[in-house]
């Protein structure tokens, strides 16, 4: 009787065993679904491809859709009819928006915080007065190369809605083209589309780098709605981020690798040159700066004075931000002690 009773109680615990064993896993939660859209083909917006690439998505649940959408008011136009929960782009579309009551846009994560375009033009224009009279090619009016090539005129004493005529071609590479055709005589461009056309004949007028001209220039936004219902989800994607800004920073060859693809250049020169011209700009923690978002409110408060009672705080949401710095992930990130 002993021994039956032994037997079964060890069948029972075979049996258990096997059942824990067997016993299919739980499934996975469902990856976060997340829309963004990005406003320009340049290496200073690549940060989304870069985390596509390396499987940053992925890594923090999110099923991450990006779209294309030539200009900064375009894609603020569409953050505001709810078409995307994040955004990269020129601060320039937001700030307009802010400032007309749509407070409820907010940055989260800085890229660039200076202008580095350059203005390219025919060898026979010499000189920014030159300009006079003549057609800049610019992706859009309102967008980044028209609010530079607005600057650079100002720095020489023209008037741009007066001295020069804008071509508006929709990207930068359509520019290029342009350039290329003889359509305009000067355009304005990011890296590596100016040095595409520096290689086609054209030359400097006028170099961002070298002006060093403060302006929200590549930034993320979202809207504080989303931020209450997607905390979590917009703290993961902002940390997906800055793990591929770690990667552009340091891993040359695939950030090369990705460029190359998304933005169709091969030529390793053109791609140095572009990446050397942008990097140091680009901000490693993906911080905001103050005076990048005051050099905005200030233009837009020539057309509109609402902007002069808007601080560049009250555009910005630092909380994702402030948690990486606080939580010592940046540090973690960048191999540095506090």
């Amino acid at each position: 009787m002993r021994r039956n009773y032994r037997r079964s109680f060890f069948r029972m615990i075979a049996v258990l065993i096997l059942a824990a064993v067997c016993r299919p896993s739980a499934p996975a939660p469902a990856a976060e679904r997340l829309v963004g859209i990005y406003s320009a083909r340049v290496m200073s917006q690549s940060l989304p491809w870069i985390a596509q690439e390396a499987g940053l998505f992925k890594k923090y649940n999110l099923d991450f859709q990006l779209v294309f959408v030539a200009s900064s008011a375009f894609v603020t136009a569409a953050m505001l009819g709810g078409d995307a929960d994040i955004s990269l782009l020129g601060g320039i579309g937001i700030v307009r928006a802010f400032v007309q009551g749509a407070t409820d846009l907010a940055f989260i994560a800085g890229v660039k915080n200076v202008m580095t375009q350059s203005i390219i033009a025919r060898p026979e224009i010499k000189k920014v007065e030159d300009l006079k009279g003549k057609k800049i090619a610019v992706s859009r009016v309102g967008g980044n190369t028209h609010y530079f090539s607005v600057q650079v005129l100002r720095r020489y004493g023209m008037d741009a809605a007066k001295d020069v005529t804008f071509i508006q071609t929709g990207g930068e590479f359509e520019a290029l083209a342009a350039f290329a055709n003889r359509a305009v005589d000067a355009a304005t461009m990011t890296p590596p589309a100016d040095y595409q056309a520096v290689s086609q004949g054209g030359h400097r007028l006028a170099y961002g780098p070298e002006l060093g001209i403060p302006y929200a220039a590549t930034i993320f936004a979202t809207r504080r709605s989303v931020i209450a219902k997607k905390a979590r989800v917009i703290g993961n994607f902002v940390q997906a981020m800055a793990e591929a800004s770690k990667i552009l920073h340091t891993d040359k060859e695939f950030a090369y690798k990705v460029l190359g693809k998304e933005l169709r250049v091969k030529d390793r020169k053109i791609l140095d040159a572009a990446y050397n011209a942008e990097i140091t700009a680009l901000e490693r923690r993906l911080d905001i700066k103050t005076e990048s978002l005051q050099a905005i409110l200030e233009e837009v408060s020539q057309i509109d004075p609402r902007a002069k009672k808007v601080k560049p705080q009250d555009l910005v949401e630092r909380r994702y931000l402030d948690d990486m710095e606080q939580s010592g992930f940046f540090n973690k990130l960048w191999g540095e002690k506090r």
